[in-house]
Order: C-alpha cells, then sequence, then structure tokens
C-alpha cells in the first residue's frame, strides 16, 4: 500500500485515496477526497484497476491530475455524465472588442479569437514541481521533469516541529512525470510543510557529471496562486514551480581526478580527569610530592521521581489540553491522545499499579482498536476488558497490570 492509491473501507462501502503513511500499522485516508480520518491498515484494501472489467464498472484512472470521486467509479447509469464537452471558443473581453472596432474603422469589425484545435507556446524546459487538483480542496504533490536527461531526486518535507522528514526517492525519465508524492488540503494552507528536493541530472553515455541540485520550497499566499498555469507533460492546469532556474553546474573532469584533501590528524587528547596546574607544579618541585589532583567527573543530575497516573486517565482532547486553542487534523489528534496513553502506561508499570482505566470514549472506533492493539502486545498486562459499562458504556478499558 502506497500514497496515492485508491482504497476501499472493509467496514462500510466508502472509498478513499491514501494521502500518508503515518506508521507501519495506520495510514491516513481522504474520504471523497476532502474528509480525513486515520484507519488501521487491515481495515482498507486497494481498489484494483480490474475490477472494471468483473463489475462493468468505470476503471479508476490513476494518472497524475486525474480528479477521483463518482466520476472515477461510476456505475453504468452515470457513464453519460462523462462524455466530453466541447469546449467553446473564448469570449473577448470589452478591452479587445473595443480595440478591433477602432483599428477596422467603419463596419463591422472581425475580432481575431485563436482556432479551436491552435497549439500552444511550448512550455519551458526544466523539472517542475506541479501541485495538481485531485479535488477541488485536495492537491497532488508532483515532480515533472521536461527535460531530455533523467533526474534522481529525493523528495522529503519540513515542518515546525520536525526540520526534515524523507518520503521519496527515485528516478525520473525525461518528458515523466511522478504519480503524487503526497497530498495537501487547501483547507490547511497556513501549516503546509516547505518541500525539499534533491535533483541530479543523469544522461546515459553522456560526458559530463553534475552537482547535486536543492531545492526547498515553501508556499505563499501572495505568490501561490498567481502561479496557476498550463503545466507541461500532464497537460494539465496546475500550480507551477520550476526547480531548477539555475541548472545543475557540469563538473569538470579536473575536478573529478582529484582527491579529496586528507583530513587532519586529530591533536593528542589530554587525559580524562588530570589536573593540568597541579601536575606542572609538582614536577617543577613547587608543590608537595602526592600524586596529582583527579577532578571528580560531574555527576549527573538526579532524575525526577515517577509520578503515578490517575486510577482513570481520560484521553479526551479537552483533558489532555485544556488551553488548546489551534484547529488540529484528525490525525494530529490520535497522534496525541496515543502519546498520552503510552505515556501513562508506562509510567503505571513503573510505579507498580495493579490496574488503570483509559477513557477513550465512542467516536469511530479508531483510538479503541488502536489502544487494544498495543496492550495485547505487551507483555506486562495480565488482561484488558470493557471498564464499567453502566459508568462508561463501551468508552473505556480497564487493563490489569502483572
Amino acid at each position: 500500500m502506497n500514497v496515492g492509491d485508491r482504497v476501499r473501507l472493509l467496514t462500510g462501502t466508502e472509498e478513499g485515496i491514501v494521502t500518508r503513511l503515518l506508521d507501519s500499522e495506520l495510514v491516513e485516508v481522504a474520504i471523497d477526497n476532502d474528509f480525513t480520518i486515520p484507519v488501521l491498515r487491515r481495515e482498507v484494501v486497494v481498489v484494483a484497476q480490474e475490477e472494471g472489467n468483473n463489475f462493468d464498472r468505470t476503471t479508476p484512472d490513476y494518472r497524475v491530475g486525474q480528479v477521483p470521486g463518482k466520476n472515477a467509479n461510476a456505475s453504468k447509469k452515470d457513464k453519460s455524465a462523462a462524455k466530453p464537452v466541447a469546449a467553446r471558443p473564448a469570449q473577448p473581453s470589452l478591452a479587445e472588442a473595443l480595440a478591433a472596432v477602432a483599428s477596422s474603422g467603419a463596419g463591422v469589425a472581425k475580432i481575431n479569437t485563436p482556432a479551436p484545435g491552435a497549439k500552444q507556446a511550448p512550455a519551458a524546459k526544466g523539472v517542475f514541481l506541479a501541485l495538481v487538483h485531485q479535488s477541488p480542496e485536495l492537491l497532488g504533490v508532483t515532480l515533472i521533469n521536461n527535460t531530455e536527461a533523467e533526474v534522481l531526486y529525493t523528495y522529503g518535507e519540513e515542518t515546525s516541529t520536525r526540520p526534515y522528514r524523507a518520503l521519496a526517492a527515485d528516478k525520473l525519465g525525461p518528458k515523466s512525470t511522478t504519480k503524487p508524492l503526497s497530498f495537501l488540503h487547501m483547507k490547511d494552507f497556513e501549516t503546509w510543510p516547505a518541500v525539499i528536493f534533491q535533483l541530479l541530472p543523469h544522461r546515459l553515455n553522456g560526458d559530463a557529471a553534475y552537482e547535486l541540485l536543492t531545492k526547498r520550497q515553501a508556499f505563499k499566499a501572495s505568490t501561490f496562486y498567481s502561479s496557476n498555469r498550463p503545466a507541461p507533460v500532464i497537460g494539465k492546469e496546475a500550480y507551477l514551480f520550476q526547480l531548477d532556474e539555475k541548472p545543475a553546474a557540469a563538473i569538470e573532469p579536473e575536478q573529478l581526478t582529484q582527491e579529496a584533501p586528507a583530513a587532519p590528524a586529530p591533536a593528542p587528547a589530554k587525559p580524562a580527569g588530570v589536573d593540568a596546574a597541579a601536575l606542572k607544579a609538582q614536577l617543577t618541585g613547587d608543590a608537595p610530592a602526592k600524586p596529582a589532583a583527579v577532578v571528580a567527573a560531574a555527576t549527573p543530575a538526579p532524575t525526577g521521581p515517577v509520578v503515578a497516573p490517575p486510577h482513570e486517565f481520560d484521553l479526551h482532547l479537552e483533558a489532555l489540553r485544556p488551553n488548546h486553542k489551534e484547529d488540529l487534523s484528525n490525525t494530529a489528534i490520535l497522534r496525541i491522545q496515543l502519546d498520552a496513553f503510552e505515556d501513562a502506561l508506562s509510567r503505571a508499570l513503573a510505579t507498580n499499579m495493579h490496574e488503570i482505566v483509559f477513557i477513550h470514549g465512542m467516536g469511530n472506533g479508531v483510538l479503541r482498536k488502536e489502544i487494544h492493539r498495543q496492550l495485547s502486545r505487551n507483555k506486562d498486562i495480565k488482561f484488558f476488558e470493557d471498564a464499567r459499562k453502566e459508568k462508561f458504556g463501551f468508552g473505556a478499558t480497564l487493563v490489569r497490570l502483572k
């Protein structure tokens, strides 16, 4: 299962796109392309393209820029809605009409409009970052190679809480494009990560080697919306950013033959724990003959005692962060709750508690299932069960510790 795969929930008929791999067991899925939820991998199945042949459904098109949804999995009744609509010729603006009248003199002026099949100006050469609409609110991060050379690339993201996170690395052929490397939601524009690409051009049997090109691209509203224009190779509208405005420099053959300078030999380290001044005084006779004073190694500050968690530990976000005001995604909330659960469980084991109740609520059951999965793998757990249904219903779990 990879980012960009279309999946179906086993517990219902909903379908969506995998937008992130959260960990080895959890993925983020965009339902209807806009509503994002964390789902366990074992609870979704990838929708195969061969499904359309067996069930008389339109086969999903996984090309870059595709708009998934009803048109991607239309039933037989909806096939009529997918018929292409003839493009209307562009209507001239009022200024263009007045200019045409002024230039033609008396009579009716003919306005020069582009022919329906007229070719657009050729796209610029280079490597581009393209954000392509998968739906009105979901964008796919795509790399486009509009050159004649292959490009080796790496892709990662940078956030305020994590300096760098590597997400993809591969080789991209000439005049080609990648599948979506990740997905971004328009509603989260203010918190979008900066994307970082490393590019290395390569030509088979070429006569030059190139330096590695690193490009960091952050997004600002003042320049983002003006970047929307036709993208090369894919032939679709996209938010386009060129990554190689300054092309990678070729390495001269002389530089390839030069050996890297040898690292200077490290200076001999002073014996640890020896007071140099006291040793010098003894050698010169200015101090009584006695062993050199040994500096005591700094002892680490003692850590504070482990505090036992309360017997009933509430995992609701309001209890964990009572003063929070920022809008958090479902994925971020789930991560906060799981971190709090793991911390409380480890403190309960460290302080020899006999039992603890985790209040996780009902919700969609994702948090409860993840807690039960972790408890079932922990050898220090005697057993766990639903806690006092008359008080919590199915919204709490009692854990007995060994």
